[in-house]
């Protein structure tokens, strides 16, 4: 079934991901183990160059701290030499301020006309939070983020330093695209090439699928199976886990094929064992059948005997129509060709009834034809005795008063349909699935109690009546149901229509 349709209880649903195929969820796998990978490399990329950024982020503010804190100065705080907030060696968008006293005495940002932008009071405050001579931090300011670093000097006032993260964050985002757009590409292409390279992975299962799939729609019931169906050698070697697979199926099939040869073998004695017999019990049986008539035309005999003697021709009788029925199930079994010729189906269910009305006028007759014809393609002696059967089920088994209903017609599929069905008392619900069974007999029909048409049916005189019933509607390529429950019970034979 590796083409089934997802329906029923083989439909598949992505919130249930145990009903996915096999090479889905591969392909999903191996995508979210890319993905990680993908994930822990950028996140180590992004780590590392963060990292190697921030060091030198660092030499340069502590370059630009040294250079802030170079000139000269007197004892008293005064200054010799350049201001330390000098502008020279410094780059655009440099901080610098001192710190004087607990106060931001002087400072702000450098601009490209190598002046200062005055800082904000929230800088102010900012900075004055800063630990002396401590690592360098990260702070936002009105000028954006800033690498800052306070630095004490030796004249009691505190320098603060910062440089621009900007550089830096925008390194930093220009490799975290790069690598989303890098890993994007990739994963898809990859996921494609692994699509397609896991579907030319996965053929050789889905080969093994559709050869299990073919034998299980062979029909193993009956009959002679051929069963041919294998794994092909490339599938079926035994060193890798599929070829293993495929070998143990063909294992398995083999021992199938052998079981069926044998049941076939037994299947085909037992039925020319019953053909023989029957063949041969029919001479004996029309000797005891014609002694019997001449005993009874020549013979004088007592009451009782003359009883006893017509029991006797009753019982070769029935024995006779017990040996014809199974010598026919043997033929129909056999696959005897059929002698097949068109049909009138209403014509031929017009004179069916109409001997069964002869023989039980008690019963109410009658028939539902069409306006035209219904001409099938058929072998007519046996199409006749398949309705004869039916029809005399329901004049045996059913009482006097029964309605016994005849139809023919056509199906919506074009099919040729004949019905008949009765108002008696039906078919028990448990013995439904076995009218056809050979041999079968429901307890109503056997204590003749008079259960309608399908009740009794199942024992007719044999217990063969539907069976052969049955096996030539198969013969003919059609087929014969039946539905039942009390005061209707109607058999439904479709046959195919008239060729050409």
């Amino acid at each position: 079934m590796a083409s089934q349709q997802a329906t029923g209880p083989h439909r598949r649903s992505w919130l249930k991901p145990g009903t996915w195929h096999l090479r889905t969820r591969l392909i999903l796998l191996a995508m979210a183990l890319l993905i990680a990978i993908c994930g822990a490399v950028g996140g180590a990329s992004y780590a590392s160059m963060d990292a190697f950024l921030t060091r030198q982020l660092d030499e340069q503010l502590s370059q630009a701290a040294d250079r802030s804190n170079n000139p000269a100065r007197p004892a008293m705080g005064g200054f010799n030499g350049r201001d330390p907030l000098d502008a020279r060696g410094q780059s655009v968008g440099t901080l610098n301020a001192r710190i004087l006293n607990g106060q931001v005495n002087s400072g702000g940002f450098l601009t490209s006309d190598t002046t200062r932008s005055a800082l904000s009071a929230g800088d102010k405050q900012t900075q004055l939070a800063l630990a002396t001579d401590a690592e360098p931090v990260d702070r936002t300011l009105s000028n954006g983020d800033y690498r800052l670093l306070a630095v004490k000097t030796t004249f009691g006032d505190v320098l603060v330093t910062g440089l621009p993260l900007a550089a830096k964050e925008g390194t930093l985002a220009s490799l975290v695209w790069t690598f989303v757009v890098v890993s994007l590409g990739g994963l898809l292409l990859i996921g494609l090439a692994g699509t397609v390279l896991i579907r030319r992975t996965m053929k050789p299962l889905e080969q093994l699928s559709e050869v299990a799939t073919r034998v299980s729609q062979l029909p193993l019931d009956a009959g002679e199976v051929a069963l041919v169906v294998r794994v092909p050698p490339s599938n079926s070697n035994p060193g890798t886990e599929v070829g293993s697979v495929g070998h143990a199926l063909n294992l398995m099939l083999d021992n199938v094929a052998s079981a069926l040869q044998a049941r076939q073998k037994s299947e085909t004695r037992v039925r020319q064992f019953v053909a023989d017999a029957s063949h041969e019990l029919r001479t004996p049986l029309t000797a005891i059948r014609g002694y019997t008539e001449l005993m009874r035309m020549t013979e004088d005999f007592t009451h009782d005997g003359q009883k006893s003697l017509a029991r006797v021709q009753s019982q070769s009788e029935r024995m006779t129509g017990l040996v014809e029925d199974l010598l026919l199930l043997a033929r129909l079994d056999e696959g005897q060709p059929l002698k097949l010729s068109e049909v009138d189906l209403t014509q031929l269910v017009v004179e069916s009834v109409s001997d069964e009305k002869v023989m039980a006028p008690g019963h109410n007759w009658r028939l539902e034809l069409p306006d035209e014809p219904v001409v099938a393609t058929g072998d007519a002696s046996q199409l006749r005795q398949v309705l004869m059967n039916l029809l005399s089920n329901a004049r045996k088994h059913t009482p006097a008063g029964t309605t016994v209903v005849t139809g023919v017609g056509k199906t919506a599929g074009g099919a040729a349909l004949i019905t008949v069905t009765d108002d008696g008392g039906g078919i028990p619900a448990e013995f439904v699935d076995h009218v056809f069974s050979r041999f079968a007999r429901a307890d109503a029909a056997r204590k003749g109690t008079g259960g309608g048409a399908g009740a009794a049916a199942a024992e007719g005189t044999s217990g063969l009546g539907l069976s052969i019933v049955e096996s030539i509607m198969e013969a003919h390529g059609g087929r014969v149901t039946v539905t039942s429950q009390p005061g209707c019970t109607e058999f439904a034979l479709q046959l195919p229509l008239k060729r050409g």
